[in-house]
């Protein structure tokens, strides 16, 4: 594999898009490539990547099932896979949350898109083990909650559901798209204090699907019933891909 130097290589000037396979088939396909397109288009590279190449590569590597990554930048689009570290068991036993001491800059152009600028939330994600939990959550410059060193987050009370507008500086992943698309979800700001009245939690993203939460820092949360519901509903999704 070339890899030529340009801005992505030497400045994080690129975006990537880490898709699910199962049985084959990359999960939301579409929806990653439209991200990323909209992506490059906005952050002026010019690079195109297509489903043909993404299939392509799939069918010679014979992928069952994998954590399938995708990168572009200027003069480079590249294809990778691994395997995807959440388990059966990871789910049945759930995440436990802390707050990141490093706070999202929610006026920064980058942060609603899933570039090569990515130290924050590796160095985040190591430290999480650190503190004895699977995932830290960043608040941004005004103490609202974001979301996760790789997840988006959700709460739920009084059987309704919400999550963090785009607005407080998050990237809007693809399975909050399908959730906010699959149910009637309130994009609402919250600080620390908010989450006192919530009593489900839930983190998701490409690979993990919808993982249930137990607690953030100090505060317990439930298995619920929609925690459940959004699950089934990612599932059942999954299992419908041709």
């Amino acid at each position: 594999m070339e890899i030529l130097f340009d801005e992505g290589y030497q400045f994080g000037m690129g975006v990537f898009e880490t898709v699910a396979v199962e049985r084959g088939n990359p999960l939301f396909l579409r929806w990653h490539l439209e991200r990323m397109a909209n992506s490059l288009q906005e952050l002026g590279i010019e690079q195109t990547v297509t489903e043909h190449q993404v299939r392509e590569y799939l069918a010679a590597c014979k992928t069952d099932r994998a954590a399938l990554k995708i990168l572009a930048s200027e003069k480079n689009v590249v294809f990778t896979q691994r395997r995807n570290p959440y388990t059966a068991e990871k789910t049945r036993r759930g995440f436990r949350l802390r707050y990141s001491s490093i706070y999202r800059n929610e006026t920064s152009p980058l942060v609603r898109h899933k570039t090569m600028n990515y130290g924050d939330c590796l160095l985040e994600k190591r430290r999480a083990a650190f503190l004895g939990a699977e995932e830290l959550i960043f608040l941004n410059s005004r103490g609202e909650i974001c979301e996760g060193t790789s997840s988006n987050i959700f709460f739920v009370s009084d059987g309704r559901l919400f999550t963090p507008p785009v607005s407080c500086g998050l990237l809007p992943g693809i399975v909050r798209r399908f959730l906010l698309e699959t149910f009637p979800v309130t994009e609402r700001v919250m600080r620390k204090e908010d989450i006192m009245d919530m009593e489900e939690c839930f983190v998701t993203n490409s690979l993990m699907g919808v993982m249930p939460v137990t607690c953030l820092e100090e505060r317990m949360f439930c298995r619920g019933a929609v925690t459940e519901k959004c699950r089934h509903a990612y599932e059942n999704y999954e299992k419908t891909v041709p």
